[in-house]
């Protein structure tokens, strides 16, 4: 290898491996307090800039442990105390995570409340039962608490809807104001009400959290939230400085049902971000075996895909692999590095990159975990570099067809993309050589052309070796 390249290499590799971290969020989904604590180092290094944890309130705990799903039923907002930590673990996470210029992400629960129908009748939250726990145990809790009076109760019966099950899904009204069950035997989760109390007990809980430096908020079944309860809530006091995106399940973008039901309206009467489910299906339908990658050329001007600034952009979130309903839109492996290649690699978004801790039990092809140790696999930090080097340049498609798509970012980058059953070789207008950061393999430039190998089912990231 000649010196020039060789020195040309070397700024490569220490420009992908630098520390100049973006915007990637880390889902680290059912992680402990502690753990994600301990791991702050390793994610500040692979290039996080952010991380998402499970919903920071009082939930079911036992000492065999909850289910995931069981963080999604709250007791209490004024304490934090659940399987994953408590409000000093909680703290501590905080504290170290910025330490490493990381910031924290929290989930809120604000449609509903726990389903304890199999332990009492009444809608007083948290029950007689945790009342008592609190003054039995006050100078533990003392230390727990984030706001307000625990001998008092957060909630009482006036702060819920009427009880009844949605049925019909596309029904506003029902979806809104019904209850989340699991079918006709299932009570459901207490749905509530968005009254003075509730949404001062609510923006109490959000202030105590940005006290303690929550930088961000992604808000729960916000699909399940009517636009008053949210424009009551997120007021300008309550979202100054902090990013806030919700979750808003749609089959599809802008011809969908549901989007012109539930996610149209939430865009246009609020400024806050949402998951890009428009754009996941456009993904996922792109990588189907009867899909086009040309689908992907611009999908945000045929209402595919959110707004840039809006959008926050992924291949999997925890409920597509932890909900049996949402199962069939677990992509093979395969295709979802693709997909993760494509949402890293396009300009616009906020990338949200799931992991767990085995959660769902599906394995890899090598019987591992699946997404385990998706955040620390060389091929996702590489995606990451990526991403992070050619952060805020313009894109521009290149060439498309129904298994292969190139395009560039600026100067700087490009991304090739082929989900055919065989190899194929782009060709890309460079005078500087290219480096693969997937890969690791240069390719030199040739009478201004780069000709670049990409196997079957695969994908490059390339950046330009300027030096």
């Amino acid at each position: 290898m000649n010196t020039e390249l060789d020195m040309q290499l070397t700024s490569a590799d220490a420009n992908i491996r630098s520390n100049h971290k973006t915007d990637v969020i880390l889902h680290a989904f059912d992680w402990p307090y502690d753990l994600i604590r301990e791991r702050a180092k390793e994610i500040s290094e692979l290039g996080y800039k952010t991380v998402l944890v499970s919903p920071p309130m009082k939930s079911l705990k036992t000492d065999s442990g909850t289910q995931w799903w069981q963080r999604y039923q709250p007791q209490d907002y004024r304490v934090i105390d659940n399987q994953l930590g408590n409000t000093v673990q909680f703290k501590a996470m905080v504290e170290e995570l910025k330490a490493y210029d990381l910031r924290v992400y929290v989930d809120v629960v604000f449609n509903h409340m726990a389903n304890e129908s199999s332990i009492r009748d009444d809608l007083e939250y948290p029950n007689h039962n945790d009342l008592r726990d609190y003054a039995k145990h006050k100078a533990y809790f003392d230390k727990q608490k984030l706001f307000g009076e625990l001998s008092q109760p957060l909630f009482t019966e006036d702060d819920f809807e009427e009880a009844f099950g949605i049925e019909d899904w596309k029904d506003k009204w029902q979806v809104q104001s019904g209850r989340i069950s699991g079918g006709p035997s299932d009570p459901g989760l207490p749905t509530l009400r968005a009254n003075a109390n509730v949404v001062k007990q609510q923006q109490n809980y959000l202030l105590a959290l940005k006290d303690m430096g929550v930088k961000g908020f992604r808000i729960d079944a916000a699909k399940h939230m009517t636009l008053e309860h949210l424009e009551l809530v997120w007021t300008e006091e309550i979202t100054e400085g902090v990013h806030i995106f919700g979750e808003i399940i749609t089959d599809g973008g802008a011809t969908a049902e549901e989007y012109e039901i539930f996610l149209e309206p939430y865009l246009n009467r609020t400024r806050l971000g949402a998951y890009d489910f428009p754009l996941f299906n456009t993904v996922f339908e792109a990588m189907a075996e009867d899909g086009s990658l040309e689908s992907l050329i611009n999908p945000y001007c045929f209402g595919q895909a959110l707004s840039r600034m809006r959008a926050i952009t992924f291949a999997i979130t925890h409920d597509i692999p932890n909900n049996d309903v949402f199962m069939d839109l677990v992509m093979d492996e395969e295709m979802e590095w693709l997909a993760y290649a494509y949402i890293m690699g396009r300009d616009g978004g906020v990338p949200l990159i799931y992991t767990d801790l085995d959660t769902s039990g599906i394995k890899d092809e090598a019987g591992l975990p699946r997404w385990k140790d998706a955040w620390r696999n060389p091929k996702m930090v590489a995606m990451i570099a990526f991403h992070n080097s050619v952060h805020g340049e313009v894109m521009e498609s290149i060439s498309a067809t129904e298994d292969t798509l190139l395009f560039s970012r600026g100067e700087k980058g490009y991304v090739a993309l082929n989900k055919a059953d065989k190899g194929c070789v782009f060709e890309v207008k460079s005078e500087q050589p290219l480096y693969d950061c997937l890969s690791g393999k240069t390719y030199q430039s040739l009478n201004g052309m780069v000709k670049v190998n990409v196997d079957k089912k695969s994908s490059a990231m390339l950046l330009s070796l300027i030096t």
